[in-house]
C-alpha cells in the first residue's frame, strides 16, 4: 500500500466526487465518515438482489430445492478465490459476530466439548465487543478463564502486539481470539506473525475478520489462522447479511452451526458434512451471499487497477485525511502508516462520547466517536471509501475545532 508521501494526488475533482457518490444510495445530506460500521452497498449490487429475490419468490420450491446449491456452489468459488481460501474449507454466515459464535458455541457445546474448567481464552483489550461478549459466554458455560494481553495504544510498531499477545500465553491457553483490524482503534494486527507462533505451540486461533475483506489483500491459506471469520457487507460492499467462516480441514468436523437442520442427519455423501449442515440451516433470505460475486467485480471494475487500486486509494486516502486532521487540530497520530488500511484513529481530549457524537451528527456529520479505556476516555475513528473527498474531512475537522475539540486546549 502507498505511504502517505502519494496520498495529494488521491484528491477528486468535485465533478469525480459527484460520479462516485452518485453509485450509492447515501443521503447526499450527510457527510459520511462511517463506511466501516457497517458499509454501503452500491445500487448496482442492489439492484442484482432485487432481481435474485424476484427469481426467488417465482418459484420458491424451485429456488431453495433445486437451485440454491449451485448458487451457493458458485458465490463460495468466486469468494474464496478473493481471499485465499480453499472453497471446501468456506461457508457462508450471516456475519462476523454470528462465525465468531460459531466456533465458540461448537468448542463448549458440543457432544465431546473442547474447552473445560481451568482452560484459559487469551484476547486482548481490542477485541471487539460482541466478540468479547462471546467469549465471556463460552468461558462461563465451560467454566474456562478469559485472559487479556493489553497490547499498547498509541502503539508504535506491529512486533508489540505480538509480543504482548505471547507473554500471555500459557499451557492452559485453548484458544485464542484476535480482531484482524481493530474496531476501536481501526488496527491491523500482524495475525500470520502470531498464528505462527501459535501453531508452534498446538493452540489454535480464531480471527475475527470483519474489517478485512476488501481492505486489504488476503490470502487465508497463507495466514494460517485455524479459524477465519469475515463480512462481506463492509468493504466488500456486498448487502447486509453476506459474511463467511472458513475452517482449516482438521477442525471442521468440530464445527455445527447455530441453527442444526436437515443436514445434522442428511444421507448424502456427495459433499461433505461441514457444507450440508451450514449451507441448509432453515429458510432465509440467501441473496445477499449470492450477490458476493457480483459486488466483488463490480467494486473492482471501479478503477483501471481493480481492487489493488481500489485499496491503495483508500488507505493513501484515509492516511492523508488522518494528517489533515491531526495538523488542524494538534492531535496526535498514535499508530505507523502499516498498520492502517483504510480507517484510522486519533485520540481525542477526554469528554463525553455520546454528547460530541450527537453534535457532529446534529451537524450532519457521520463519524464514530469510539469510547476507550486508555490515556483518553474517546477516540474518533474516519474511513475512506471511494465517494469520500477532501471537503469530507475538512468539514469534520472545522466542525471540531468549533467544538473545540483540539490537543492545545486545556
Amino acid at each position: 500500500m502507498p505511504d502517505s508521501s502519494t496520498a495529494s494526488s488521491i484528491w477528486q475533482s468535485n465533478t469525480a466526487a459527484s460520479h462516485w457518490r452518485s453509485l450509492w444510495q447515501l443521503d447526499p445530506a450527510v457527510t459520511f465518515l462511517n463506511h466501516g460500521s457497517f458499509g454501503a452497498c452500491p445500487i448496482a449490487v442492489l439492484e442484482e438482489q432485487q432481481q435474485l429475490r424476484s427469481r426467488l419468490e417465482r418459484e420458491p420450491v424451485r429456488f431453495f430445492a433445486e437451485e440454491l446449491e449451485g448458487l451457493l456452489d458458485a458465490a463460495r468459488q468466486t469468494l474464496a478465490a478473493f481471499v485465499g481460501a480453499v472453497p471446501d474449507d468456506l461457508v457462508f454466515v450471516p456475519n462476523a459476530t454470528a462465525g465468531v459464535n460459531t466456533v465458540l458455541r461448537s468448542l463448549c457445546q458440543s457432544p465431546q466439548p473442547q474447552l473445560k474448567a481451568g482452560d484459559e481464552l487469551l484476547t486482548t483489550n481490542h477485541e471487539y465487543n460482541a466478540c468479547r461478549n462471546a467469549l465471556n459466554f463460552a468461558a462461563e458455560v465451560s467454566g474456562a478463564t478469559v485472559v487479556i494481553a493489553q497490547v499498547p495504544y498509541p502503539i508504535q510498531a506491529p512486533e508489540q502486539v505480538v509480543d504482548s499477545v505471547l507473554a500471555r500465553v500459557s499451557g492452559r491457553t485453548k484458544l485464542v481470539l484476535l480482531d484482524h483490524v481493530t474496531s476501536q482503534t481501526a488496527l491491523i494486527l500482524p495475525i500470520q506473525a502470531i498464528a505462527q507462533a501459535l501453531s508452534q505451540q498446538g493452540i489454535p486461533l480464531l480471527v475475527d475478520g470483519a474489517h478485512a475483506p476488501g481492505m486489504m489483500p488476503l490470502n487465508l491459506q497463507e495466514l494460517g489462522a485455524t479459524y477465519y471469520t469475515g463480512n462481506c457487507h463492509k468493504w466488500l460492499c456486498a448487502p447486509k447479511g453476506a459474511a463467511f467462516l472458513s475452517v482449516q480441514p482438521e477442525q471442521r468436523s468440530q464445527l455445527r452451526p447455530l441453527s442444526i437442520s436437515h443436514g445434522a442427519n442428511s444421507p448424502r455423501c456427495d459433499r461433505s458434512r461441514f457444507q450440508l449442515e451450514f449451507d441448509w440451516t432453515g429458510t432465509d433470505d440467501p441473496t445477499a451471499y449470492l450477490c458476493v460475486p457480483q459486488a466483488i467485480a463490480w467494486m473492482g471494475s471501479l478503477l483501471p487497477g481493480g481492487w489493488p487500486e481500489l485499496m491503495a486509494a483508500n488507505h493513501a486516502k484515509v492516511l492523508a485525511a488522518r494528517t489533515l486532521l491531526s495538523q488542524a487540530l494538534q492531535l496526535p497520530l498514535p499508530a505507523p502508516e502499516d498498520m492502517i488500511g483504510s480507517m484510522a484513529t486519533l485520540p481525542l481530549p477526554a469528554g463525553s462520547v455520546e454528547t460530541l457524537y450527537q453534535e457532529l451528527c446534529d451537524r450532519q456529520i457521520q463519524v464514530p466517536i469510539v469510547p476507550w479505556q486508555g490515556e483518553t476516555n474517546r477516540l474518533l475513528r474516519i474511513s475512506a471509501q471511494l465517494y469520500n473527498t477532501l471537503d469530507d474531512y475538512e468539514r469534520l475537522a472545522n466542525a471540531l475545532d468549533a467544538l473545540s475539540v483540539s490537543a492545545a486546549l486545556p
